[in-house]
């Protein structure tokens, strides 16, 4: 079997395993997995699944930090074409119950082996040990009223419910096919420039879709290792990387901005072995690009996508580094169009919605058609919900979420601009601004900022001479931290704005 033969993504792992079978998958505490081991643990999981009652089209939710037994879950669901339901244990009680009952998994799967927080979820729910050699696997009950889904021909069989991290509403089911799932590993594998030697850092929960598609499914589908991180630890990820473990780091920006506040002052370049650093997730800030660069001598490239896009829509190129804070050029096979509110395309350089045309492109809302109608309008399209303008070269710059935009005053105010402004201040960690309805249709600023040693005169002052008096905020809050999913990026409407 060829990679252009693939139809599950479990066809990935098999074709590794068979070429390159000694070679290291997965990294997890100093541990080793090679891609023979991991075919064969994959292998176990799906007759596991199959004795718990798991059939074809039936949802499986797995609620894990990230670990060799839930790739393996992974790869096992998506052999016996079950849907996974990837959730991170960090999540609440409520939170995991509202998505085991909109997904109505078949069976809930607690790994514990290295999550209190599973091992906790999995004792309130009376999960047991599943039987035979799997420790650290707990099963809940079998839903006896689940209904299987139709099992699609060829790729087009979901092959992961993902549910979206809700930053600014509430989180959504995303259905993505195992041929958008493919496309998207092999387009990043290639993108990145990816051998069989490099050395992935896996910390990115792959209960995200840039965890999972990007991180996991494409270093795998370049014959390379991923060293598994069950959550992000900045002194843990700064430290292997400084003993060289790490070739590729990818993360979002706050990842990054924890990382430069472990750094001392005057240190200059880390010595590493990394060739390629990526950030990608929420918008990244020119502040930030370039402490991160002079960090570790390298580019940090910048990147956009969404879990309903698969999720990778465009990238900078490695051999054409950018300096500016472009999400660089939409990937092959990505057709893009920047809309206005009237549907129709703007002229080139302004500002509207961005629209995605992609293999990736979800299959739609689990069982949510009006959400699915307004995302997906005709043509193969996605109405991405984000606002955007591309320069005349192609490059795509991101300005935020449509529902996000402020109008005060009659004018509009960019969320992103005004966090740019903000971030740029030696003190400031990170930043989120939000509009705060007013009476007649008007909105106030307010800032919402992690920093240390200044108050909001001194923000203010720095703001004056930066940004028009509009787009000042009317209120900076300081907050010890910002509520972040998982996966490090900001939840703004967890964000106290009343």
């Amino acid at each position: 079997m060829q990679p252009s033969d693939f139809r599950r993504i479990s066809d990935i792992l098999r074709h590794r395993a068979l070429h390159r079978p000694d070679a290291p998958a997965l990294v997890e505490d100093g541990r080793a997995c090679s891609y023979a081991q991991l075919a064969a643990a994959a292998d176990a999981h799906a007759a596991l699944l199959r004795g718990l009652g798991v059939r074809p089209g039936d949802r499986v939710m797995l609620v894990a930090e990230n670990c060799v037994a839930q790739v393996a879950l992974l790869f096992a669901a998506a052999a016996i074409d079950a849907w996974s339901v990837n959730v991170n244990a960090r999540l609440s009680e409520g939170e995991l119950a509202t998505i085991r009952e909109h997904s109505g998994a078949r069976r809930v799967l607690y790994l514990t082996g290295n999550s209190p927080d599973a091992a906790r979820h999995a004792a309130r729910a009376g999960a047991l040990p599943c039987p035979g050699e799997f420790p650290g696997v707990l099963a809940g009950p079998l839903d006896t009223a689940c209904t299987p889904e139709p099992v699609a021909p060829g790729g087009d069989q979901v092959a992961a419910l993902v549910y979206t991290t809700g930053t600014t509403g509430q989180p959504k089911g995303v259905m993505l096919s195992h041929a958008g799932l493919l496309f998207v590993a092999a387009t990043s594998s290639r993108l990145r420039g990816l051998a069989p030697s490099d050395r992935a850092w896996g910390g990115l929960p792959v209960s995200h879709v840039y965890g999972l598609a990007s991180m996991l499914l494409g270093t795998l589908y370049a014959g390379a290792c991923v060293r598994l991180a069950p959550r992000f630890d900045a002194g843990a990820l700064l430290a292997s990387i400084r003993a060289g473990e790490l070739t590729i780091v990818q993360g979002v920006p706050a990842m990054y901005a924890r990382l430069l506040a472990l750094q001392e002052d005057g240190a200059g370049t880390i010595p590493s072995r990394l060739r390629f650093c990526y950030a990608g997730g929420s918008p990244l800030d020119p502040a930030l690009k370039r402490a991160v660069e002079a960090m570790f001598g390298l580019p940090l490239h910048n990147g956009y996508g969404l879990t309903e896009g698969g999720p990778t829509v465009s990238q900078t190129r490695l051999d054409a580094p950018r300096a500016d804070t472009s999400v660089g050029l939409p990937i092959p096979g990505v057709a893009v169009r920047i809309v206005g509110r009237d549907g129709r395309e703007v002229a080139p350089g302004e500002p509207g919605e961005l629209w995605v045309r992609s293999p990736g492109r979800m299959r739609g809302y689990f069982r949510d058609p009006a959400a699915t109608a307004a995302a997906l309008p005709a043509g193969g399209w996605l109405a991405t919900g984000d606002l955007a303008r591309q320069d005349p070269d192609g490059a795509l710059f991101l300005l935020g979420r449509t529902r996000e935009l402020i109008i005060r005053s009659g004018f509009n105010v960019y969320p992103l601009e005004v966090e740019t402004a903000l971030n740029a201040h030696p003190a400031v960690v990170q930043s989120a601004v939000l509009g705060r309805p007013l009476p007649g249709a008007e909105e106030e600023v307010v800032a919402f900022v992690e920093a240390h040693g200044v108050d909001e005169a001194v923000l203010q002052a720095w703001l004056r001479p930066r940004l028009a008096p509009y787009k000042r905020p009317a209120r900076i809050v300081f907050m010890e931290a910002l509520p972040a999913a998982p996966s490090g990026k900001i939840l703004k409407r967890r964000l106290p704005l009343n």
